[in-house]
């Protein structure tokens, strides 16, 4: 099974190169986040027309997320039970004897504000909340945006970045948290090219520059097998793109 995750800052902007990516590579399941998009204006019809049936949990102008699935999902559960939470940032359904979670974790804007406690109270819940699904679900895979760069290799910049928002200590042991729930970081099972990212600024021009950092993940359970992943940075050239590009697993 491959499974991919990309956040596409936008669905309604992004609609056509998801359309292009999938038609070009035809993964199982493709996680999203920022789709931006309130349920009633997803678009159901052209990701069916695709070959993709779609679980959606979504709000205007913000957070987003949403499952995308050739096969049929079910057991579907949006947001994390017990925790109260108007953003829309999680959704979770079984596909193929798969449990799949997307999450987009929230940003936290800058060490010591409220919004960053937010993302460490909300980190704490999805540990919490994950530990019960991998219980019900040993074969489990955790997609989404992390807003987390997990260690110095993941940043283009170690000195620059250092202790803040998405490379904080508390942040960093918060990902650690989730791998010792049993869950581990595909991308870093292999072999990988130096300075490999996934989430590029859209200022000073810093693609072009490979001024990037590593936050968007897949995490498997010790039950799946893994045998590749790779981030494809080609959507990321297009014209108005996401300032994301997708990360794809092979698991089994």
């Amino acid at each position: 099974m491959r499974l991919a995750t990309w956040n596409v800052n936008s669905l309604k902007v992004r609609l056509p190169h998801l359309q292009e990516w999938l038609a070009a590579n035809p993964v199982d399941v493709v996680c999203l986040q920022e789709t931006k998009t309130e349920d009633k204006n997803f678009p159901h019809a052209e990701l069916q027309a695709a070959g993709y049936h779609s679980l959606f949990s979504g709000q205007k102008t913000y957070n987003g997320v949403a499952i995308l699935s050739r096969q049929p999902a079910s057991d579907v559960q949006c947001g994390m039970p017990g925790f109260e939470d108007e953003q829309k940032r999680v959704i979770a359904a079984t596909v193929d004897g798969v449990r799949v979670v997307c999450v987009y974790i929230p940003n936290g804007q800058e060490v010591g504000s409220d919004k960053y406690q937010y993302k460490l109270k909300w980190l704490a819940a999805l540990n919490a909340w994950l530990k019960d699904e991998l219980k019900k679900y040993p074969r489990l895979a955790l997609l989404g945006d992390y807003n987390i760069a997990p260690d110095d290799r993941d940043v283009y910049d170690p000195v620059a970045w250092q202790g803040q928002v998405l490379c904080s200590e508390p942040e960093r042991a918060s990902f650690q948290s989730l791998l010792h729930l049993g869950l581990r970081d595909a991308f870093r099972l292999f072999e990988q090219p130096e300075k490999s990212y996934s989430w590029w600024d859209y200022r000073m021009m810093a693609f072009r520059r490979n001024m990037g950092l590593r936050i968007d993940h897949i995490l498997v359970s010790d039950a799946l097998q893994c045998s590749a992943c790779t981030i494809d940075k080609a959507p990321r050239k297009l014209e108005r793109p996401s300032d994301h590009t997708p990360v794809i697993a092979e698991v089994a």
